[in-house]
Order: C-alpha cells, then structure tokens, then sequence
C-alpha cells in the first residue's frame, strides 16, 4: 500500500517537472513474473522513471549506502524498496540480500554501471548484475534512460521548463549458468553483454565505451 500511495504523489510531482514517454514496455514480462532491469545510470530521476513506468509494489532496489544517512532519501529509499549498497566493496551482503529477495519474486531495478555517468554516456559494466542473473537465471529487460540528467533536469528547472524522461525497454534475454572453472572471464563476458543491449536501445552519442562493440552493431542489425 504504501508503495502505490508514494507512486500516486510522486507521479504528480514528475508531471511538474518534466515529460514523461516510455517505449517498449511490451517487452517488459507480466506482474506476475520475476525479472531483472538493467539500465543506463545518468541521473538521480532513472529509477523513479523506472518506478513511474510499471505497476509494481515488490521492486528490489539497489540504493548507494551514503543515501542511508539522510532521512529524507532514506525515507524515499524504504518506500521503494531499498537495499542499501557499498560501492566501493564486492558488498557480499547485500548480494546475498538481493538474491533472497528474488527468489521470493520480485523486480531487481539495478545500472550496471554502478554510479553515474559524468557525461551522459555509458561508463563500463560492474559484474553484480550479470552475477545475480546468472546465478538465479531470471530475464534480464535492458532499459535505456535519456533526458533525466541531474544538470539538465536543475537548467530546465531554473528556466521554467520541463524536462523530457524518456525510458525505451528492449527484448528480454537471459545468461546460462556461471561456470566454476571460467567463472571470471565469462562473468566478464556477461556484464559486456548486458552493457551492449542497453547501449544498442540508446543514440549513437551516448554508448559511451560500447559504441564500437561488435555486439552492439550485431544488435543495431549492421
């Protein structure tokens, strides 16, 4: 209840500030399913779009421990759902945290890139994703976000404008199992591949590090 009553306010309050469009969403699988998001990392509004988008009250979310301190983003992270998160340590954990709660069902909202990007273009991939997918095996839905960075979203905001979220979900796809022996390099091989789809859904411009990955034109169909 409490998720639904903050979606009620906070979508009133997204309407203010900026235009909200989401493609794709056909892509995304039933309420019923468990699955995991992958998305790009730009601003301090990409989960909340993510959030706004599906009808969801059991979202896993991954929130950076600094959040933890400040009532207020506390507040907000408890009422979606918040794991809080070392950035700065395989955060073991919290992993385990997050693998028990999608076994219980449930939708892991997670960016692989673990913090930010600075200029709006994809960073490189952390393995957490691509290690909580393969080991429990869900779909993985890439997401790409444009138009939610902090500094353009305050410019616009300065300026009496609004701002233009827009969320695009690809097509599903899922990992094989890890295997004990090549764990390391495919674990590696995974986070690329998640990385490739979300930067394949993005504009030339901002696929950052993936935008000459022969996996990336594969999917562009190039």
């Amino acid at each position: 209840m409490r998720i639904r009553i903050f979606r009620f306010f906070f979508r009133i309050i997204t309407w203010f500030i900026a235009d909200v469009q989401f493609s794709g969403l056909e892509n995304v699988p039933d309420n019923s399913a468990s699955f995991v998001i992958a998305a790009n990392h730009i601003g301090r509004f990409d989960t909340a779009l993510v959030f706004l988008a599906l009808d969801r009250t059991d979202f896993i979310l991954p929130v950076a421990e600094k959040y933890q301190h400040n009532p207020f983003t506390w507040l907000i992270g408890y009422m979606m759902g918040a794991i809080w998160l070392d950035r700065y340590t395989t955060d073991f954990k919290s992993l385990r945290g997050m693998l028990a709660r999608l076994n219980k069902g449930g939708v892991l909202v997670i960016a692989p890139e673990g913090t930010r990007s600075k200029t709006g273009a994809l960073n490189e991939g952390k393995p957490g994703v691509a290690y909580l997918a393969a080991k429990t095996g869900l779909p993985i839905v890439p997401v790409a976000l444009t138009g939610t960075e902090d500094r353009v979203v305050i410019d616009n905001l300065k300026h009496l404008k609004r701002s233009h979220f827009r969320g695009v979900a690809g097509r599903t796809f899922s990992l094989s199992p890890l295997s004990g022996r090549k764990r390391g390099g495919l674990l590696q091989e995974y986070t690329d591949d998640i990385m490739c789809h979300i930067a394949a859904l993005l504009p030339e411009e901002k696929r950052g590090v993936y935008a000459e990955d022969p996996r990336v034109k594969s999917l562009l169909g190039k």
